[in-house]
């Protein structure tokens, strides 16, 4: 029996967190600051498989989209992030655009949820979706694992809703982050590998 046995497809979804062009795309905005991941420009390729079969199975997509509010005298960025990441400016992760989009090998997107913040669920429309679509569980993936993944899950948590994170659906910049963050949400989500997801969407059907 799989592992995921539990789950009602019916109340599930597959929430991928931050998967956009800005962060991962050669031509994004962190490629441009010299900010670069092999490990999370790997995950839209692993991650497309499991949406793809999700898709299959009638399992809904949900993808936040962090996102810089425009302002008067350019972006609204968080100052934790303006000295982490200088080289942010007017256009980046911008509502609409091109750079705030999923990128492409995840496939086409159910519903996309902005987000200001490292939880999807802090001043974002998430909770309400996740309401009306009747979903009470949540497959995981995304980046960066100790920051808007942990930090969602745990206001999953916090809602009593059911997650499973996929360990190596994740990744961070470096792999020390990722590993004790994986280990850190094992206290409050079950942890899953993206083979093991699979095989739950395939017996499905």
């Amino acid at each position: 029996m799989s592992r995921l046995a539990h789950l009602d497809p019916a109340s599930t979804a597959l929430l991928l967190v931050d998967l956009q062009n800005d962060f991962i795309h050669p031509e994004g905005a962190y490629a441009k600051g010299g900010v670069t991941s092999e490990t999370i420009e790997a995950l839209p390729r692993r991650l497309g498989a499991v949406a793809d079969t999700a898709r299959s199975c009638a399992i809904p997509t949900i993808a936040t989209l962090f996102t810089l509010v425009p302002g008067p005298d350019g972006p609204l960025i968080p100052d934790h992030l303006a000295r982490l990441r200088p080289f942010l400016t007017d256009g980046d992760f911008a509502p609409g655009s091109w750079g705030q989009s999923p990128i492409d090998a995840v496939g086409p997107i159910d519903i996309t949820v902005e987000k200001v913040a490292y939880s999807a669920f802090h001043a974002s429309r998430l909770e309400f979706v996740l309401g009306r679509l009747g979903v009470t569980a949540l497959l995981v993936a995304g980046i960066v694992t100790n920051g808007g993944v942990a930090s969602t899950v745990r206001a999953a948590h916090v809602l009593d809703l059911h997650t499973v994170v996929l360990s190596d659906g994740c990744a961070a910049f470096g792999t020390e982050p990722h590993d004790a963050a994986i280990a850190s949400l094992a206290a409050v989500s079950d942890i899953a590998t993206c083979s093991d997801v699979l095989g739950w969407l395939q017996g499905l059907s």
